[in-house]
């Protein structure tokens, strides 16, 4: 298999849109003519923001599974080249996730120590 490559796109309604392809130029002349897939075809036109090139279109298509699971300020760091930014945005934000949560002594230890 060839070359792959992963692209974000940013659709005329503010939108993003992430894909991958073996070859980008004609990918790109298919969505600016309605043609790429019918999400982009009703946000046109759109604009190439990001794209990074692997060696198989297996790793590119892998690559675009990841990032279309990431929250829109990740896509943003990714597409600033904020590398830096990108596990800070990584962290789970929930307020029932461990990290958010204060420290506290169990209920039950607590009636152990009072009897």
């Amino acid at each position: 298999m060839g070359k792959g490559t992963v692209y974000i796109l940013e659709c005329c309604d503010g939108t993003f849109y992430t894909g991958s392809t073996k070859d980008l130029e004609l990918r790109m002349n298919q969505h600016q003519n309605g043609i790429g897939t019918k999400y982009t075809a009703r946000r046109l036109p759109v604009k190439l923001l990001y794209s990074e090139e692997f060696t198989t279109i297996s790793e590119a298509f892998y690559k675009e599974k990841q990032i279309q699971g990431w929250s829109r300020k990740k896509k943003e760091a990714l597409i600033k080249n904020k590398m830096e930014s990108l596990p800070r945005l990584s962290e789970c934000k929930n307020e029932t996730h461990y990290s958010n949560k204060k420290a506290s002594t169990p209920l039950s230890h607590q009636k152990e120590k009072n009897n």
